[in-house]
């Protein structure tokens, strides 16, 4: 299954590579940026900050941003020439690897799982072997979150299935249903992101238990990512956008939690001053984001490791083809 995913990526990119490199770009002929995110979520705050806050502005630069329903879709966002800048999932480059001007990760925003485990229970003292016997929602195969938590499943001992004993992982759930699947489905378990899992128990619909980087430690979560022809056109940018983030990281660091969530609001309507402050709490607790905004190779390992033990294939991919510190090196 992983392998037709690849397949159907990777030829989809090719086509997009050939059809965008047939028109006009006019790269580094002004300060736009057009920025695809994979989801919207508090787990990406440092960005928003930045965006709130003016951060960019200062840095000359003037991003948009569109939010797509999955990493292979901000990946073809990215490919077809749509977006300047993805922020996904680093399996995606995994999987383009081989393509022409393949898309390369120039910075790292989170560096942890940023998913809660929410459950029908107020359990204080959850814990993986509760999993047992039970059902929970991990997201779509082949994605990220669910492929982490398969893997933090297994390293733990325990068996994925349907049997006596065994952990249900269920993997037929796109991203951005996992919330209402769990209300109707009579999952006893899933795992969200924020403000994804603090809007289900605000409305009675379950608990936020504990976060997933408990377990999956550090790992290369959400990366920015660009085609190799448009970082070596446009280096100043590429660095002036990551000094724009990294504000945005140093001012949730910096600030007190309700000042952070005061800077966040405007992107995040919905949620109340209080619930973003948590947010950020819970975020800045765990460790989620990278302060200095370089992948290491020992973290893209794992990442490796995560993709390998879903899969049916062995990647083996190369950390210094798909990997640019350059411009987190500049900044740092």
């Amino acid at each position: 299954m992983h392998t037709i995913k690849k397949i159907a990526l990777v030829a989809i990119c090719l086509m997009l590579a050939l059809a965008s490199s047939l028109m006009f770009v006019g790269c580094g002929k002004d300060n736009k940026i057009r920025l695809n995110e994979v989801t919207h979520s508090i787990f990406y705050a440092p960005l928003y900050v930045a965006i709130n806050m003016g951060f960019f502005e200062d840095e000359g630069l003037e991003v948009t941003l569109e939010s797509a329903t999955g990493s292979d879709a901000s990946m073809t966002a990215l490919v077809s020439g749509s977006a300047d800048i993805a922020l996904i999932g680093p399996e995606q480059v995994v999987y383009t690897e081989d393509i022409k001007d393949r898309p390369v990760i120039f910075g790292q925003l989170t560096q942890t799982d940023g998913s809660f485990f929410v459950g029908r229970d107020d359990t204080a003292d959850f814990n993986l072997d509760m999993l047992k016997g039970k059902t929970i929602i991990g997201g779509r195969q082949g994605g990220l979150p669910a492929m982490t938590l398969e893997y933090i499943i297994e390293e733990a001992g325990l068996t994925i299935g349907t049997g006596e004993g065994e952990v249900n992982l269920r993997t037929d759930v796109a991203f951005p249903m996992i919330a209402s699947e769990f209300i109707t489905s009579g999952s006893e378990f899933c795992t969200l992101f924020e403000p994804n899992a603090t809007n289900l128990e605000k409305a009675g619909n379950g608990y936020v238990l504990q976060a997933v980087a408990t377990y999956s430690g550090q790992l290369p979560y959400t990366c920015f990512t660009a085609k190799t022809s448009f970082l070596e056109q446009n280096s100043d940018k590429a660095e002036s956008f990551l000094k724009a983030v990294k504000r945005g990281y140093q001012y949730l660091k910096e600030q007190s939690y309700e000042n952070s969530a005061k800077a966040l609001q405007a992107s995040f309507s919905g949620m109340t001053i209080e619930e973003l402050a948590i947010a950020v709490k819970e975020y800045l607790a765990i460790n989620a984001w990278d302060d200095d905004m370089i992948l290491s190779q020992q973290s893209f390992n794992r990442l490796i490791d995560v993709l390998n033990n879903a899969s049916d294939e062995d990647y083996s991919p190369s950390y210094n083809n798909l990997v640019n510190n350059t411009f987190a090196t500049n900044i740092a």
